[in-house]
């Protein structure tokens, strides 16, 4: 026995009052999120590969629309749940708002969205129209850590296949982490050519397509899914058609006009594959169909004149959900600022170059990594003692990392030059103590050929010394709520080892290092 849903034979309009009362919400909803939306619109203006959010808003506007012939004839009594919604969505957006931490008040707006949706159209009418709320998540940039994950590894894997192509073609090509060295030329596959400008748009064209396309739920999977193995390809190809380029017409290639030309050629190549994918999909199953008759964008039929017309009122849980709407917005307008005070700290630039035994020589950094690092700070020195090794020693340092940008993890950096990462554990350093406490960080013993380095790293963040990326996460959230304070640190030492000998010897060295400067460190990296 199955259940249909009930359906007026009457059209039902939205009244002046009603069209009112939805403006005055979403005009509330802007304005306690205006600024975490605000800098939402400066990443979509700032970095290419979130260009398309621009059209997220009216897309879902028009597939709503789209859904007008069937949301027309429901009756819209809404829902007690949406307001329930709502306010785990201001919750989270308070919560976002005291630690003034973007990304959680840019996800708790989509969720006061979902929650008035289900206030005033009711479980109906919000069947239809949730798949088109959820497009509005592609609008969303991903938090700047997770952003740097994703990007080392697609950076890696382009070049990988990058290089299989290229090897292709009979061209003697050699690869270290994601550098690719053509003898005559060599070609770094950055962050700009990891893919994801390919990819987030792509996955946003996927899901419309998906969207659009009638089948069954397991083929609009695979459309979906499938733009991210596709993207990961085809942008593989273009550094592999680079890459052999480059080889006979030389570096101009690989720059300027040319450059950006291709990738525009394999996007939308890319949107070919996809089509090309629901075509092949429309003939798989006992019954095949065109691709015209399975993909499509329905546009609502006119009412028949005569129709019975019908003005809604606003539902009872809307309206609750406005009053605590207009509730919000007045005390987060009444919240005194949440801005981080200046701290009482030495500039790197002060830090000395002789330390006991040890004597030091300054190192800079080239902007194209301080571009991508942002940070406010830093030092990158080799230190030496006699009849030692050099150790190299470098601290990113934050003053405020509230706006996603923070130090980037060794264990997602080290395998861009190359380097594998052969062993990572953790351990303290005898006699090395910050603020009381022992020190304790990350080992890694990571090689490249016969090359091999001892790396200890860790988060020196607020007073504390973490190890656990995730960890340094949650106390950003909490210490920006409770102290408004996001600032912090990477410290990191590195020193090179014999290829097959005892390791026991660099530890040593580390310890030795690291004992020497953890003291000194919290005159640079605030308690």
């Amino acid at each position: 026995m199955t259940t249909t849903k009930h359906i007026d034979s009457k059209v039902w309009r939205l009244s002046p009052w009603a069209w009112g009362s939805i403006l005055g919400a979403l005009a509330l909803v802007c304005v306690f999120s205006f600024e975490s939306l605000k800098y939402m619109v400066q990443l979509w203006s700032s970095k290419e590969e979130y260009g398309y959010a621009y059209l997220i808003p009216g897309i879902t506007l028009f597939m709503i629309w789209q859904k007008r012939e069937t949301l027309e004839r429901l009756r819209f009594d809404g829902s007690w749940v949406g307001l329930i919604l709502v306010l785990v969505g201001l919750g989270l957006s308070l919560l976002g708002d005291l630690s003034t931490l973007y990304i959680v008040v840019q996800y708790a707006f989509l969720v006061v969205l979902a929650g008035l949706a289900l206030t005033f159209m009711g479980w109906q009418g919000f069947k239809e129209a949730w798949v088109a709320l959820l497009l509005l998540a592609f609008m969303i940039p991903l938090p700047d850590f997770l952003y740097q994950s994703v990007s080392a590894q697609s950076q890696l894997i382009s070049s990988q296949l990058g290089v299989a192509i290229i090897r292709l073609f009979g061209i003697s090509v050699l690869l270290e982490g994601n550098v690719i060295d053509l003898g005559s030329y060599k070609l770094q596959v950055v962050e700009a050519c990891s893919g994801l400008r390919y990819l987030f748009p792509l996955m946003a064209l996927g899901f419309i397509a998906a969207y659009f396309f009638k089948g069954a739920l397991w083929k609009r999977a695979i459309i979906f899914l499938s733009t991210i193995p596709i993207t990961i390809l085809m942008n593989s190809l273009r550094i592999g058609v680079i890459g052999v380029m480059v080889e006979h017409w030389g570096r101009a290639a690989a720059e300027g006009f040319l450059h950006d030309f291709e990738g525009w050629v394999i996007f939308m190549t890319c949107t070919v594959v996809i089509v090309g994918e629901m075509w092949l999909l429309a003939k798989i199953g006992s019954h095949k169909h065109s691709l015209r008759e399975v993909f499509g964008v329905d546009l609502p039929a006119r009412v028949a004149p005569g129709t019975p017309t019908r003005y809604r009122s606003v539902p009872k849980p809307f309206l609750g959900a406005l009053l605590v709407l207009a509730a919000t917005t007045l005390v987060v307008a009444a919240l005194p600022p949440r801005a981080e005070g200046p701290l009482q700290r030495k500039d790197f630039s002060q830090f000395p170059m002789t330390l006991d035994k040890w004597q030091g020589k300054p190192d800079r950094m080239d902007a194209i990594y301080l571009d991508v690092l942002k940070l406010d700070d830093y030092i990158l020195a080799n230190f030496i003692a006699t009849n030692e090794r050099p150790v190299n020693f470098y601290v990113a340092y934050y003053a405020s990392q509230r706006r996603g940008e923070s130090a980037h993890s060794p264990r997602s950096c080290i395998p861009g030059g190359g380097w594998e990462i052969a062993d990572l554990t953790q351990r303290n350093v005898e006699g090395a103590m910050v603020a009381g406490e022992p020190l304790r960080v990350n080992r890694a013993l990571i090689q490249k050929g016969d090359n091999r380095q001892l790396v200890y790293y860790w988060f020196q963040q607020r007073g504390r010394i973490l190890t656990n990326e995730y960890l340094v996460k949650w106390y950003l959230f909490w210490d920006a709520l409770t102290r408004n304070r996001t600032d912090g640190a990477l410290v990191r030492l590195v020193i090179s080892v014999d290829p097959s000998g005892n390791l026991e010897e660099g530890d040593r060295q580390l310890r030795s290092f690291a004992a020497t400067i953890a003291n000194r460190l919290t005159d640079y990296i605030p308690n």
